[in-house]
């Protein structure tokens, strides 16, 4: 009697990995709702010219909101890297990216130039905060032996992030099916309204 065929077809080895900035969903979503509470109020009660004010204001305030704290994320398949940037979205292909840095700001670099990575902010506070805590803690111990610390070390959160990144593109840097070149494509879902929106506020203010 034969054994069942137990062969379970291959899967994904990694799941993808999505970063985001929870300081900025909060703000940005505590500023939807007071532009959108301002502006109801103007578009429900106001004249016909401030009906139209608040209607062009909204236009470009809210998606010039939506694009520099909701929109914002990074998202880190087996192949590619994904960067979703206030007005750009840039995916570059593992084999393209040749380092990730975080300085003041955390980039992305290719061989093309640079790219931000919005939703990964360098809190230079927050890694003078971690240095402090380390620095309060024992005193180094050897990695090995009966005395060694077994215990991670401590890093900010930018850093603990480029270091994931940067593990996954040593994985992928060389499989086939991560090479290409960059492709950027503008936001124009986001761009459309705010021109709309910043044409129509000029001629409201000027009349």
């Amino acid at each position: 009697m034969t054994s069942p065929d137990r062969t379970t077809p291959p899967q994904q080895q990694y799941a993808e990995r999505s970063y985001r900035s929870p300081a900025a969903l909060v703000g940005g979503a505590l500023l939807l709702l007071l532009g959108l509470w301002l502006g109801g109020d103007a578009l429900l009660r106001g004249v016909v010219h401030t009906k139209l004010t608040a209607l062009f204001a909204l236009l470009l305030g809210v998606p010039l909101v939506i694009a520099f704290t909701l929109r914002p994320q990074v998202r880190a398949g087996e192949d590619r890297l994904t960067v979703r940037n206030p007005f750009r979205t840039i995916t570059l292909p593992w084999g393209a990216v040749e380092d990730l840095r975080a300085a003041f700001s955390a980039e992305v670099f290719t061989s093309g130039g640079k790219y931000q990575l919005w939703a990964v902010p360098v809190s230079l506070r927050q890694r003078k905060k971690v240095s402090r805590q380390a620095a309060r803690g024992s005193a180094p111990r050897p990695r090995f032996g009966l005395n060694a610390d077994a215990g991670p070390v401590p890093r900010a959160m930018a850093d603990q992030t480029l270091d994931e990144l940067r593990e996954i593109k040593e994985r992928a840097a060389h499989r086939e099916s991560a090479q290409g070149e960059p492709v950027v494509r503008w936001s124009y879902e986001v761009l459309a309204p705010m021109v709309v929106g910043a044409v129509g506020l000029a001629v409201m203010v000027a009349l």
